[in-house]
C-alpha cells in the first residue's frame, strides 16, 4: 500500500492534495494551494475564454462547455476566490434560468433540466455564490423529487414514472456541496430529500434493478473518470464516503465489485473515457489512474471489504 500512496503523491496536484486529505488524513494548505498553478486545473483555467466562459459557451460542446469544465474545476478542489469563475457563474444563474427556477441548458423546451440544475447547484455552491441566486434552483430541485425517493429530469418534461441514478447522483451531489458550504435556505426539505434519495440508489443496490435484480446498466459498472453526468457506482460510493454514510449491507456487491477490479500491484485501472470533445485526457484507458486507485482506496478506507 505504501508503493501505492507514493504514485500517488506523485501524481497531479489535485490528486496530491486529496490523498493526503482523504487518505492519510492530512490537510496541506501548501498542496491545495499549488492546485491551478499546474497540472490539470490550469489546463482548464489556460482554455478560459477572454469573457469568463469556455469552449463555446455554457453546454456546447461536451465535455468542454463552461459546464462540464466548472464542474471538474470543482471536483479537483480548484481555488473558491477566483473572481472569473464567481463572475462566470453568476453569469449563467441569471441567463441559463427558466421560469421555472431551474437551469436550462435548451432552448428548445421550456422546461428546466433538474440533471443540470443540481450540477450547477453543485459547483455554484462551491464556488460561493450569493444564496438569493441559489434559491430559485433549490426550489425548482426540490419540486422534482419523485414518489420514490430519486429524481429524473424526463419528469417535468415527458412525464416520467421512474427516477434516473444519473439525475438522482448529480442532485444529491448538489444538495451536498450546498450544505457543506453552509448555505441554510430549506436545508430541512433538502435533508429529507437526500435521505429518500439515498435510499433509492439502495434499494437497487447502487447498480440492480429493484425489480428482477438484473444490472440496470453496465456502464454503472465502468471505471472511469471524469464522470460528467454519468452515473456509476464508484461515483455513487464516493458520495456515500462524503457525507459519512455508515455501512449498508445493500452496498456489499458494488464495494466487492470495487476489490475485484484492484490490480494485483494495489492500483486500479482507468476504462476508456466517455466519448466527447476534451482539452486534455487525464489519463490513458487501459493505464493504472491515479483518480480511479484514490478513489477506489477511499471508498475502501471506509467501508473495508472485512465489514461485509
Amino acid at each position: 500500500m505504501q508503493d501505492v500512496i507514493q504514485w500517488l503523491l506523485r501524481g497531479d496536484p489535485s490528486i496530491v492534495y486529496i490523498t493526503k486529505r482523504d487518505i492519510l488524513e492530512i490537510e496541506s494548505k501548501d498542496d491545495k494551494a499549488r492546485i491551478g498553478k499546474n497540472g490539470w486545473c490550469a489546463e482548464y483555467i489556460k482554455n478560459q475564454n477572454s469573457d469568463g466562459s469556455w469552449a463555446k459557451g455554457f453546454y456546447q460542446p461536451k465535455w468542454t462547455s463552461t459546464h462540464y469544465t466548472l464542474l471538474e474545476l470543482k471536483n479537483l478542489c480548484y481555488k473558491k476566490n477566483d473572481i472569473s469563475v464567481q463572475k462566470e457563474i453568476k453569469r449563467i444563474i441569471n441567463e441559463e434560468s427558466g421560469q421555472d427556477g431551474g437551469i436550462n441548458p435548451a432552448r428548445t423546451v421550456m422546461e428546466s433540466d433538474v440533471c443540470v440544475s443540481g450540477m450547477v447547484l453543485n459547483y455554484a455552491s462551491y464556488f460561493k455564490a450569493n444564496e438569493q441566486l441559489l434559491k430559485p434552483i433549490v426550489d425548482f430541485i426540490l419540486d422534482q423529487n419523485m414518489n420514490d425517493g430519486g429524481y429524473n429530469c424526463n419528469l417535468n418534461r415527458y412525464g416520467a414514472t421512474h427516477s434516473s441514478m444519473h439525475s438522482t447522483i448529480s442532485v444529491i451531489e448538489g444538495f451536498q456541496s450546498y450544505e457543506k458550504e453552509g448555505y441554510k435556505y430549506r436545508i430541512d426539505k433538502i435533508k429529507e430529500s437526500v435521505i429518500k434519495s439515498m435510499e433509492f440508489l439502495l434499494i437497487h443496490s447502487l447498480f440492480r434493478s429493484s425489480k428482477t435484480r438484473e444490472i440496470i446498466d453496465d456502464k454503472f459498472l465502468r471505471m472511469t473518470y471524469p464522470f460528467r453526468w454519468k452515473y456509476t457506482v464508484v461515483r455513487a460510493l464516493n458520495y456515500f464516503v462524503d457525507v459519512n454514510f455508515d455501512y449498508d449491507t445493500r452496498m456489499h456487491e458494488a464495494i466487492e465489485y470495487i476489490v475485484k477490479k484492484r490490480t494485483k500491484d494495489g492500483f486500479w485501472k482507468l476504462q476508456t473515457s466517455f466519448p466527447g470533445h476534451e482539452y486534455f485526457k487525464m489519463e490513458e484507458g487501459g493505464q493504472p489512474s491515479r483518480m480511479m486507485t484514490y478513489l477506489c482506496m477511499k471508498i475502501l478506507k471506509k467501508y473495508p471489504i472485512e465489514s461485509t
